[in-house]
């Protein structure tokens, strides 16, 4: 389905301050549609001025839908239509005349005018979207009068509300230029609804919003009391009971809190209503998250505990290097003591992933540091005394602990091999060079596959050499990781100009891959 922002470029005239208000608008307009019991079509104009284009629709999560095809991207275009507007639902052409009337008068146009009345839902309206003293749109509000009915209590508070609102964007005061900034999930119209008046008094209130306040330790009704008042006095002892509360719970600003009390959460979001410059009162939504403020609890305690562990584990694994690091100083056999170096490389490297990861909320770490550290690690610790240059180019991006623990190994094993054998314990240069698949010009790789190249300008390989019947048992750990664990390739060769290439594909995650 084509995006706003494109439609928009592609059809009409509008400017960025125009698409950035349709933007805010769209993004909360599923309380409008759930209050009205109707589905909402965006038209803008064309940028020949000589037609329409729908560039946004929502659907009532409270009612039938009166439009069971997708109408985004229709055209409807002055006189006659043609083939090349379609698809274009039959009914719309034959109310295009309202669209039009919206338009030109600037005012919301209802089937049935003048006698049209307050409270009893209409078939079709629509309404012009007005930004600062200019029209930028119409919103058509159509409604499914198939399971009509004699409308309740609450039914009639969600139609006056949705009237007002309708008139807010008329006059340009809604959506908010001015709101606070919202949740990742803001209460909705089913939730909870509260009505309040120009004092903060409520009007009415919705089942589902009157149970919220009974979670919270209400014993009394909510209709006729001061709403500001009321939600103090439920919070729990301790709870911030600053002035942002207040103002939202009374209505006066656009923005969101929370509320504490008797062991529930309760989650507000305050909506002013202001129609012709005048506050006439306010509407407030509320959502019981009590559970969800629970699970997201548990989930943070979680969080610190794995990273507690692995900060633990990065100081034994410390504690074991330092504690082979003095059994080496005590051998006299060259061999033991260069093989309790290795040791402690080894766990050096195992021992840098888990630093990173007691930093992070989640398993997955920015492998660029570790590389870094890591290939450093291995040229100090292996060389002697000679200059060895290691330099990576390219990035590794972000990796889960799965692939970052046993890579970090793969790493120092393949500096370390490429100090000792390929340079010869001498001066040189070892480039690693890594990439994922797309991040170069002209790559065909297989989609989701990182490429590691470890690569020196030393003597090469020697004569005959071939990975399978190699004995050495830094490529033996680097084989049975790369290929049995972590379902890799490896390949050594040699390196054009002199020298050793050793080159690696790891299948990642897209979840966790980030491009260069």
């Amino acid at each position: 389905m084509p995006h706003l922002s494109d439609l928009i470029r592609r059809y009409t005239a509008l400017k960025t301050a125009d698409l950035e208000w349709l933007h805010s608008l769209v993004s909360d307009w599923q309380l409008l549609a759930d209050l009205s019991f109707a589905d909402l079509v965006l038209w803008v104009r064309l940028r020949d001025d000589e037609g329409w284009v729908a560039v946004s629709q929502m659907r009532p999560t409270t009612g039938p839908t009166a439009f069971q095809d997708d109408l985004v991207g229709a055209v409807l275009r002055d006189g006659p239509a043609t083939a090349a507007d379609a698809p274009v639902d039959g009914r719309l052409v034959g109310r295009r005349a309202l669209i039009d009337r919206a338009w030109a008068e600037g005012r919301i146009c209802r089937e049935g005018d003048p006698d049209w009345s307050g409270g009893v839902p209409v078939r079709e309206e629509t309404i012009p979207v007005r930004r600062a003293d200019k029209l930028i749109g119409v919103i058509q509000r159509s409604t499914n009068l198939s399971s009509a009915r004699t409308p309740s209590r609450l039914e009639l508070t969600y139609l006056q509300s949705a009237s007002d609102l309708a008139q807010m964007i008329a006059e340009g005061a809604f959506p908010f230029s001015d709101q606070g900034p919202l949740m990742v999930r803001s209460p909705r119209v089913g939730d909870g609804l509260l009505r309040l008046d120009q004092d903060g008094e409520v009007v009415y209130a919705s089942p589902n919003a009157l149970s919220a306040y009974r979670r919270l330790g209400l014993t009394a009704d909510l209709v006729g009391a001061r709403l500001a008042r009321t939600t103090l006095e439920l919070a729990a002892a301790g709870d911030a009971r600053d002035e942002s509360l207040t103002w939202t719970a009374g209505g006066r600003v656009p923005q969101e809190a929370e509320v504490e009390g008797r062991g529930s959460t309760i989650q507000l979001r305050a909506i002013p209503l202001v129609v012709g410059g005048v506050r006439i009162g306010a509407l407030i939504m509320v959502r019981d998250v009590t559970e969800l403020r629970r699970r997201e609890r548990e989930l943070m305690t979680k969080d610190a505990t794995i990273r507690e562990i692995h900060h633990r584990v990065k100081n034994n694994l410390q504690t074991v290097a330092a504690l082979l690091r003095l059994q080496s100083r005590r051998l006299d056999v060259p061999e033991g003591r260069a093989a309790l170096d290795e040791a402690v490389r080894r766990v050096g490297s195992i021992a840098i992933v888990h630093e990173m990861l007691s930093h992070t909320p989640d398993e997955v770490v920015d492998f660029d540091d570790i590389a870094d550290r890591v290939i450093e690690m291995a040229a100090e610790v292996s060389s002697t005394g000679a200059p060895v240059l290691p330099r990576r180019r390219g990035q590794f991006g972000l990796l889960s602990a799965l692939v970052a623990t046993p890579l970090s190994m793969v790493l120092a094993e393949l500096v370390q091999n490429a100090v000792e054998h390929g340079l010869d314990q001498g001066p040189g240069t070892i480039d690693v060079h890594v990439h994922r698949d797309g991040s170069r010009p002209g790559a065909d790789d297989a989609a989701g596959r990182l490429h590691i190249e470890v690569a020196d300008d030393g003597k090469g390989l020697p004569e005959g050499f071939d990975l399978e019947g190699a004995t050495s048992l830094g490529l033996q750990i680097v084989r049975t990781l790369i290929v049995g664990e972590l379902g890799g390739t490896l390949e050594v060769r040699p390196r054009e100009g002199g020298g050793t290439m050793v080159a690696i594909a790891l299948p990642v995650e897209r979840d966790v891959e980030s491009y260069p």
